[in-house]
Order: structure tokens, then sequence, then C-alpha cells
């Protein structure tokens, strides 16, 4: 029996395991069984943390042969909504935007693209992937009418938290920010924020007290 409220981390990290065995299809071809330690190996979390995480969805392993791999993915998707399709709205047709648009993964997992937004005039009217780049006063008919659940930012900072404010108007429970923004939102609005020129400075701190 999958465990209710389960820990933000543990989370994280069941993501990280469908992901290793979604995309590691060469090591795992032809197995049926996986183990805690072969998990490890491929994931970096200690084989203690694998089996306590994957314990919140029941006991799903078998002593000396470990999980079997279709029933452990199904399980995990469960537990992270990837057994069902995803309608996401993209805001932002910049450069990041575009790659985003363009990044595969996020189709295999279940999320779809189906509305882009921006409201710069020279992009409104084009074509990415044949999804037309629409003016952002267009985004509550499109949540309502495409039956959009996601958004995904990728706008400036100056006007990220107007974004924010328009697509929980506009009915999106849940955000994915690119924005180098912190974004007040609603308590019952999910957000995750994700700012690549902070984990690049970190990475330079690191590299910088290392010489010192």
């Amino acid at each position: 029996m999958i465990k209710k409220n389960i820990p933000q981390k543990t989370i994280d990290r069941l993501a990280i395991y469908r992901r290793y065995l979604e995309y590691a299809s060469e090591e795992t071809a032809g197995r049926h069984f996986i183990t805690s330690a072969d998990l490890s190996k491929g994931t970096q979390v200690s084989a203690a943390a694998i089996r306590r995480d994957l314990s919140c969805m029941g006991q799903l392993g078998r002593r000396k042969i470990g999980y079997n791999i279709d029933r452990l993915c199904n399980s995990i998707n469960s537990v992270l909504g990837l057994n069902k399709k995803w309608r996401v709205a993209l805001v932002g047709a910049g450069n990041l935007g575009k790659a985003l648009m363009m990044y595969r993964g996020f189709r295999k997992l279940g999320f779809e693209i189906v509305a882009v937004f921006d409201n710069a005039r020279l992009k409104i009217g084009k074509k990415w992937l044949e999804i037309k780049i629409q003016d952002i006063r267009h985004i509550k008919d499109n949540v309502s009418n495409k039956r959009i659940e996601i958004a995904i930012i990728a706008v400036p900072f100056k006007v990220a938290q107007a974004t924010a404010d328009l697509l929980i108007e506009s009915g999106i429970k849940a955000i994915l920010n690119f924005a180098p923004i912190g974004l007040k939102v609603p308590d019952n609005i999910k957000l995750r924020s994700v700012d690549l020129a902070t984990e690049l400075a970190n990475l330079s701190y690191f590299l910088t007290k290392k010489i010192r």
C-alpha cells in the first residue's frame, strides 16, 4: 500500500530512480529484476536510502532478488502521476523557451506542451513544432479549453510575478519557474523553481574555494 504524505526528498529521489530505469535500458535489457545495489550504482544514492524510499510504496522487493523492474516502474509512475498525460503551457518564447519546447524528454514522461505564449508582437503567430505562439492575454481561454494543468515560466524576471499571477487566475495549480526570481504563490499552488545562474554560481564558489 502506498503511504500518504511522502516526504518531498523521497519524491525527488523517486523521480531519479524512474529516470534511471527509463534511460538505462542497455543495462536492464533482458532483465526482470534490479537490486537496490544496482540502483545505487546508477543513481549515486545509497542502497539503504533507496530501500527506505521504495518501502513507501509497500513491499515491492524480494530478498536477494531485488525489485521487479516493470512493477517498480508502474508503482513509481503511480506515485508521481506519470501514469497519465499532462497538458502543459509554456510562457516565454525566447531562447530558453525554445530549448524547453524542443526537449523531447518532457513528452517521453507524459508532459505535452500544448500552448506557447509571449507578449512580443514579432513572435506572436509564429509556430514551434506546429504550435502557434499566442498572445499572453489568451492564457485564460486556453487553460480552460485545452485542459491545461501545468505551466512553465520562462520570461524575464521583471514580469515573472505578473505572469505567475495571471496563470493562477486562469486556473493553473502547478508551476515550473525558470525566471531568476522567487515567486509568491498561494499555499494551494505547487511551485518549483530552477535558477540555472545560481547553480553555476554555486559551482564557481566550489572551484574558487578549492583554488584557495
